[in-house]
C-alpha cells in the first residue's frame, strides 16, 4: 500500500488579545498551538513564552488564558482538513487533496511530525531526529536497508513510547537511518499494528486496541 500523508490544520479565530492563535491539534489535555508563528506543544496548566496559558483541552475545544482572560476556542467547522480526537481513544485524520496523510506525534515525549506509512514496517527516523531526541541509535542493533536512493545504514532500536493524540503504544521497534535517505519520520506498522485502522470516506481513523 503506498505511503500516505497528510496535513492537520485546524483554525482558531484571532484572539481579542490582539495574539493570534492556531491550532494544529488537540487532544485530551494537551495541545499543539501556532501562536503569533511559533508552534507551541502545551499540557494542561502550561504557560507558553508568548503567556497563553492552557487551562484544558479535549478533541473539540480548549481553555487559554492570557492576561487573567479566559476564552473557549472551538474547531473551526469549515475546514475540510482536520485532526480530532472525537472520542476517549480515536483519532481522526483528513487526507490532503493529494490522498496523503500527516500527523503529530511523540516520541519518548517529545513533539516530532510524521508521515504516515502503512507500507513501512518499522517506526523510521534519521539519524539527526534521533540524536535530538536523545536516543543512543548507536548503541542498537546495525543493519542495511534498501531504499528507492539504494542502500542505506541503519540501526536497530527500541523506542519508550510513541504516541497519536491520546493514543500511546510503549516499547516500538524503530529504526534510524544514518545519511540523508530519511527525510520524513515514518510512521509504520511497528505502531500502526498495535492500533486499528480503517480509511472512513477519506479520513484516517486510528483507535486504541
Amino acid at each position: 500500500m503506498k505511503s500516505l500523508v497528510a496535513i492537520l490544520f485546524f483554525v482558531l479565530a484571532p484572539m481579542c488579545f490582539g495574539v493570534e492563535v492556531e491550532a494544529k491539534m488537540l487532544a485530551q489535555g494537551s495541545a499543539v498551538l501556532m501562536i503569533d508563528g511559533a508552534q507551541r506543544m502545551l499540557r494542561e496548566g502550561n504557560r507558553s513564552p508568548e503567556g497563553v496559558l492552557l487551562v484544558s483541552a479535549d478533541g473539540k475545544q480548549a481553555v487559554i488564558e492570557i492576561d487573567g482572560k479566559r476564552k473557549t476556542i472551538s474547531l473551526s467547522r469549515d475546514i475540510v482538513n482536520h485532526f480530532k480526537a472525537v472520542s476517549k481513544t480515536e483519532i481522526r485524520i483528513a487526507s490532503s487533496d493529494g490522498g496523503h496523510y500527516h500527523t503529530k506525534g511523540l516520541i519518548n515525549g517529545t513533539p516530532v511530525d510524521f508521515m504516515v506509512d502503512t507500507g513501512a514496517t518499522y517506526v523510521s527516523i534519521g539519524a539527526q531526529q534521533a540524536e535530538s531526541l536523545g536516543i543512543d541509535y548507536r548503541g542498537g542493533i546495525p543493519m542495511i536497508m534498501s531504499t528507492a536512493n539504494g542502500n542505506a545504514k541503519a540501526f536497530q532500536v527500541i523506542l519508550n513510547e510513541v504516541s497519536v493524540g491520546n493514543i500511546v503504544v510503549h516499547q516500538v521497534v524503530a529504526v534510524v537511518h544514518v545519511g540523508n535517505f530519511a527525510n520524513e519520520n515514518l510512521l509504520g506498522n511497528s505502531y500502526l499494528s498495535k492500533v486499528n485502522l480503517k480509511i472512513d470516506q477519506g479520513v484516517l481513523v486510528l483507535s486504541e486496541k
